[in-house]
């Protein structure tokens, strides 16, 4: 049984308004927020700037994925949240070096944060654990420290394993079926070739070549 990790210092500050809570509560803002969006600015990228900063002065490697990391890659999706990978002992190094300083715990005993400044929730994803389902398989959440590529300041996931973790995610667990739709998207919109592919673990080849022909049967319908 996994022992949750407890913060290294009891977090006093108030929870804030979430980013998400504020969307969802208010269409004026929602508004607001998608022009800004359309206009470059994504306010879960520039949380993950701020923190990734953080993270570099105090040593700890992290590495960007989901929908943060999409944007990175050039696929475009609105996001209202932050997910990053590190490993098992930087949580507690996490904890104690942010929260309560622009940063609160999710809930008591939660290893997961809300920037403050910019009221996004972070979801912090342990290195070695399972896309989806959550159980083993060949496809895991990569070591932060290796393999990672910076782009504008902040480490992501590269595109394959992004999309190998997409995959693994949509095959293995029903309710992430946007993960599959996800990959779709990109092979569309970033004009993958289908020996992409080839660079992916076999554990999910098949399936981003099953849409792979999908898609291009789909464009050449569109043709006639």
């Amino acid at each position: 049984m996994t022992v949750p990790i407890p913060s290294a210092k009891p977090d006093t500050s108030p929870r804030p308004v979430t980013y998400e809570e504020l969307l969802r509560g208010d269409s004026a803002y929602s508004l607001h927020e998608a022009e800004a969006y359309f206009g470059g600015r994504l306010q879960a990228k520039e949380s993950a700037l701020r923190l990734g900063r953080r993270l570099e002065r105090i040593g700890v490697p992290y590495a960007v994925i989901g929908a943060v990391a999409m944007n990175a890659h050039k696929y475009e999706r609105f996001t209202v949240d932050l997910d990053l990978i590190v490993r098992r002992e930087s949580i507690p190094v996490i904890h104690e070096a942010l929260v309560g300083l622009g940063y609160v715990l999710r809930f008591a005993g939660s290893k997961n944060l809300i920037d403050t400044e910019n009221r996004v929730r972070i979801d912090l994803v342990i290195a070695g654990g399972f896309p989806g389902d959550g159980l083993p398989k060949p496809i895991d959440f990569p070591d932060p420290g290796q393999g990672t590529v910076v782009i504008e300041g902040i480490h992501y996931v590269t595109l394959e394993k992004l999309i190998e973790l997409k995959l693994a995610s949509g095959i293995t667990r029903p309710t992430r079926l946007s993960d599959l739709g996800d990959v779709q998207k990109m092979i569309h919109v970033l004009k993958l070739p289908r020996e992409f592919g080839d660079r992916l673990h076999p554990y999910v080849r098949s399936k981003f070549d099953e849409f792979w022909v999908a898609m291009d049967a789909d464009e050449l319908k569109d043709e006639f």
